[in-house]
C-alpha cells in the first residue's frame, strides 16, 4: 500500500532524527511546501562544537541547553538557502516546545504534523488555535 503524504514526510522526519546528536531525545524535522522539501534539521550541538554525547550535557531545569532543537535548525537551513517557510507544513517527531513553535509560527508554517507530545506546553494548543494552525498528532500508518 502506498503512504499517504503526510507518513512519507514523518518517515523523513523519522530518518533525519537518526544524525541527532543529543541522547536525550533524537528529533527529527522537515519543512515542505508544495509536497516539496525545503529544509532539514535534527537536534545537535551548535555547529562545529563538540556534541553533547561526547561531552556531556548542559543541563537546565531538566532539559539539555547545548543543542540546538530540530526545528530551528529546519529553520536555519532555509534561510541560509534562501527557502521561504511562509505557508510550509512541519513534520517533526515530536511536538515543538513553546520556544520552537514561536519560531515556526513566526516563519509562517500553517500546519504541525507530529508523532509524539513530548512534555507539551498548553501555549502552543493555544496559539495554534487562535492563529488558526493545524496541529496534527499523525497515528502510525496501516500495515
Amino acid at each position: 500500500m502506498r503512504q499517504t503524504w503526510d507518513h512519507y514526510f514523518m518517515t523523513l522526519a523519522q530518518h533525519a532524527s537518526t544524525r541527532a546528536t543529543c541522547d536525550r531525545l533524537h528529533v527529527g524535522c522537515v519543512l515542505v511546501h508544495d509536497r516539496d522539501v525545503i529544509a532539514t534539521g535534527y537536534n545537535g550541538s551548535v555547529s562545529g562544537m563538540p556534541h553533547c554525547d561526547d561531552v556531556g550535557h548542559d543541563l537546565q531545569d531538566g532539559h539539555c541547553v547545548a543543542t540546538v532543537h530540530a526545528e530551528m535548525n529546519a529553520l536555519c537551513m532555509a534561510a541560509r538557502r534562501g527557502h521561504a517557510t511562509q505557508g510550509s507544513t512541519c513534520y517533526v517527531t515530536h511536538l515543538p516546545c513553546w520556544l520552537c513553535f514561536k519560531l515556526l509560527v513566526q516563519a509562517g508554517v500553517v500546519r504541525v504534523v507530529y508523532r509524539e507530545a513530548y512534555r507539551p506546553d498548553p501555549r502552543v494548543q493555544e496559539v495554534a488555535q487562535a492563529r488558526g494552525i493545524a496541529l496534527v498528532l499523525l497515528t502510525p500508518a496501516p500495515p
